[in-house]
């Protein structure tokens, strides 16, 4: 699959920049599993990428626990097809990166409670006390 990554409408990682490496996959599969390279592992330079400075900038800083020396790798070994394995690791390698760019959310403006909410919140402190002092006395039913 030589064709380039496709991140964001505007991203996209050229093919040249990604390497995939196969390997013998492990779980259940039998025989299946023993013969077949399906395991893919798919890496990518980050570091020494070419997409845009801020951008890889805000990629490395936000997958710094995953990279290793500014390379990022991912691994996929669910399927028993290479090429399903293959066609999974770019997906996941797609939405990582696209999650790592994305800008910060804005930040949330406080406010203060509502009347009502304050009302709300306070009935149900006093009716907690309620039950508690209840529970002290035994129940004014009992007479």
């Amino acid at each position: 699959m030589p064709e380039d990554l496709r991140i964001t409408s505007k991203l996209t990682v050229p093919a040249a920049e990604l390497f995939e490496r196969f390997s013998r996959s492990s779980g259940p599969g039998g025989q299946h599993v023993n013969t077949t390279d399906s395991r893919v592992e798919l890496v990518f330079d980050l570091a020494n990428s070419k997409i845009p400075e801020p951008t890889r900038d805000r990629a490395l800083s936000r997958l710094e626990s995953r990279l290793v020396n500014g390379v990022l790798t991912v691994v996929a070994s669910e399927h028993r097809s290479q090429l399903l394995n293959r066609t999974a690791a770019r997906e996941r390698l797609a939405a990582l990166l696209a999650e790592a760019i994305a800008p910060e959310p804005p930040p949330r403006r406080r406010t203060k409670p509502t009347a009502g909410s304050r009302r709300r919140r306070l009935d149900g402190k006093k009716r907690r006390g309620q039950v508690k002092q209840w529970r002290r006395r035994g129940d004014p039913g009992d007479g």
